[in-house]
């Protein structure tokens, strides 16, 4: 029988990467889920083990409309988060960010409910302050191949601190640092599926610029248990808040292990730079392990084997 203290909880972008554990992960904790998405880059594979769940639904439906539902939490994590997949349709990925906050926003204001902002640490750009903490304002082009996500991303935290002040909305905003695990798309851009890609089918591994830029990684179970924390922290605390793993990497090193892990036989080439890729990227976790009591705790191998097991079927 369900606990009448659990919550009926809408999950954006719920049949993605993050998302899907992102629900698996609330089912598990015996909470109702309601999984909202267009599936334009989210797959129904993701989520198929969860169908059968009588506490699961799945709503096909694009954020930059308005919803009508009764819930008591909303996660909002629906838009394309690779450069791949954002950079394709940049004006959607725009509307996605920015109608779609506000139209998730609305209903959070109509319905009283508590709304947690999937934000980003392309909030900081190319940043010249290193580790990134949440004071930190960034340095972003706003005109780049990049812009519709960073600064997509940057106006939803706009509109939900204003609807924070303003309505007296309960907000949560967790700027999300790179991240990897199962269910990751194999085709996403992304270094840690393109370099297990790559090896799994011993071809060459394609290293942007020297390989030097830095990079930090946290395996998905960390991360959803740090959106969860963030979640049930007193109203007075809004975020934002970096969730991430402060390992720090360079481009190289990622590859060189990967190499390892999968026994390949590829070698390592290297491409131009794109344009405005961040050449250093770390979070700075102090604020998520005194107001979260978060920290991650897989390690970059652990969870790398795996993401490896996973991308497997894939080749």
């Amino acid at each position: 029988m369900k606990n009448l203290s659990n919550k009926r909880i809408l999950v954006t972008g719920g049949a993605g990467f993050l998302g899907s554990h992102l629900c698996e992960k609330l089912l598990a904790e015996d909470h109702e889920v309601v999984c909202v998405d267009n599936f334009y880059t989210g797959r129904k594979a993701n989520i198929k083990h969860l169908i059968s769940n009588p506490y699961f639904e799945v709503v096909r439906h694009d954020v930059c409309f308005p919803l009508y539902i009764e819930v008591d939490e909303i996660y909002n994590l629906a838009c394309p988060a690779s450069p791949v997949h954002y950079q394709f349709d940049p004006v959607q990925t725009t509307k996605t960010s920015v109608h779609g906050a506000i139209n998730m926003l609305g209903l959070a204001k109509r319905i009283k409910a508590k709304i947690l902002q999937a934000s980003t640490s392309e909030v900081y750009g190319d940043p010249s302050v290193h580790p990134q903490t949440e004071a930190y304002w960034g340095n972003v082009n706003p005109i780049g191949f990049r812009s519709c996500y960073d600064e997509g991303k940057r106006c939803a935290e706009t509109l939900f601190f204003d609807y924070n002040r303003q309505h007296k909305l309960r907000i949560k905003v967790a700027r999300i640092f790179n991240t990897y695990g199962p269910r990751m798309h194999p085709n996403d851009g992304r270094v840690v599926s393109n370099f297990i890609m790559q090896a799994l089918r011993n071809e060459d591994i394609t290293v942007y610029g020297d390989g030097k830029q830095t990079r930090s990684f946290c395996y998905v179970d960390d991360l959803i248990k740090g959106l969860i924390s963030l979640m049930s922290t007193p109203d007075q605390f809004t975020g934002p808040v970096n969730i991430g793993n402060p390992t720090e990497l360079t481009i190289l090193e990622i590859a060189e292990k990967i190499i390892t892990l999968t026994e390949s036989r590829s070698k390592i080439i290297f491409e131009p730079l794109p344009s405005d890729d961040p050449l250093q990227r770390r979070p700075d976790i102090s604020l998520a392990k005194k107001t979260l009591n978060w920290e991650p705790s897989v390690s970059l191998n652990e969870g790398l084997r795996s993401t490896i097991a996973y991308f497997r079927q894939f080749v």
